[in-house]
């Protein structure tokens, strides 16, 4: 009996411990997200507020953004925002400046602003190649070149890059799609082995999940095809979320690399 009580002690403060140190983790850090007023992006930013985080959202659509922040602080969280086009290497360098100077520091980028007009190569869509290669790599390159300096400097931090299944997978219609997220996971792998030991780098890899990506697709029926086949057993944003949150909520010396999230139901990519 004494064994028992003594096990049960032990694993209830293993637990409460791990739940510590977990929020702890997340909570008070300042987390910039970019493509953050709507879908994935908005759904990290009203998770990790949750959880404490203090959140900077960035995106084309600043109206969006207002009403989003606006909901955050109702609830009592602790949430800015800045226009933001990621394609202008500029407009990035001085989105991490304001979260910088309105915190005092940054310790977690999340690239998530990115693009899926989908269309079969001999249709010819170079503007739509070109816009995604700039947004889905560009973007996440320019990410990288505005928080990096301010990791190396106080030498801490963590790249969250949000990608997609297709950075493993390339089928009909997706292919540049996929070539850009494949890009995206070999930057991200670079970036790992290049900085210190002390800065993280992670990608979280969703499969179908509940977003505006088949927006983009400018063939309407193949928007219409893919929007059909996508709604059913759609991961909800949190879900993504939730896997951005628990790799932040590591400790500092656990380096969560990739994490792959698919409804159960998508077997086939």
């Amino acid at each position: 009996m004494i064994r028992l009580c003594t096990l049960l002690i032990r694993t209830a403060t293993l637990y409460y411990n791990l739940k510590h140190i977990k929020m702890e983790n997340v909570k008070g850090k300042v987390v910039a997200i970019t493509g953050a007023s709507s879908g994935i992006g908005e759904a990290i930013a009203y998770h990790l507020s949750k959880l404490g985080a203090k959140v900077v959202l960035g995106a084309r659509r600043e109206e969006h953004l207002k009403n989003i922040v606006r909901t955050i602080v109702s609830s009592g969280g602790d949430a800015i925002y800045k226009k933001l086009d990621v394609t202008n290497v500029q407009d990035v360098v001085s989105f991490v400046d304001h979260a910088e100077s309105m915190h005092g520091k940054l310790d977690v980028f999340i690239n998530n602003a990115g693009l899926m007009p989908l269309s079969m190569i001999n249709e010819y869509k170079i503007e739509e190649w070109h816009r995604m290669i700039d947004v889905n790599i560009k973007g996440v390159l320019h990410g990288i070149a505005a928080a990096l300096p301010i990791f190396e400097a106080k030498d801490k931090g963590q790249f969250i890059n949000i990608t997609s299944v297709g950075d493993r997978w390339v089928g009909p219609t997706s292919t540049v799609y996929s070539a850009t997220k494949f890009a995206v996971r070999a930057i991200s792998e670079g970036l790992r082995q290049e900085v210190s030991n002390n800065i993280r780098v992670t990608i979280v890899a969703p499969g179908a999940t509940v977003s505006e990506l088949a927006e983009s697709i400018s063939d309407l029926e193949l928007k219409k095809l893919a929007i059909e086949q996508f709604r059913i057993n759609l991961l909800p944003a949190v879900a993504i979320a939730k896997a951005v949150a628990y790799a932040i909520s590591q400790p500092n010396d656990v380096d969560v690399n990739e994490i792959v999230v698919r409804p159960t139901a998508q077997k086939s990519f």
